[in-house]
């Protein structure tokens, strides 16, 4: 059983910072990779940044130079620095871990419940 695990969201105002957490456990094997996507209402669930397991880094352009993503190997845990908010980041902001669970042949991919992000003055 594998519990993917958000928090660090809050109201921030335009131009604030806050850093979101993002904690995998239970049967793992091994991290294929673990991202960010956001969901603003009325909008779809949309890519906001990934980091491989070798350590390789992508970002949507919306998010560049402001936010960072990094990790604790050892805690299965990644981390999103958000930077130079601004209201459109507002969202709720949800994890997706891609795991190896008890064995090593093929990766899955595990969402946590999200947490809400909230821009405004």
């Amino acid at each position: 059983q594998v519990q993917v695990v958000e928090s660090g969201g809050g109201l921030v105002q335009p131009g604030g910072s806050l850093r979101l957490s993002c904690a995998a456990s239970g049967s793992i094997s091994g991290v294929n990779f673990m991202g960010w996507y956001r969901q603003a209402p009325g909008k779809e669930r949309e890519f906001v940044a990934r980091m491989a397991r070798a350590g390789s880094t992508n970002y949507a352009d919306s998010v560049k130079d402001r936010f960072t993503i990094s990790r604790d190997n050892a805690k299965n845990t990644v981390y999103l620095q958000m930077n130079s908010l601004k209201p459109e980041d507002t969202a709720v902001y949800y994890c997706k871990a891609n795991l190896y669970v008890y064995s090593w042949d093929n990766p899955y991919d595990y969402w946590g419940q999200g947490t809400q992000v909230t821009v405004s003055s």
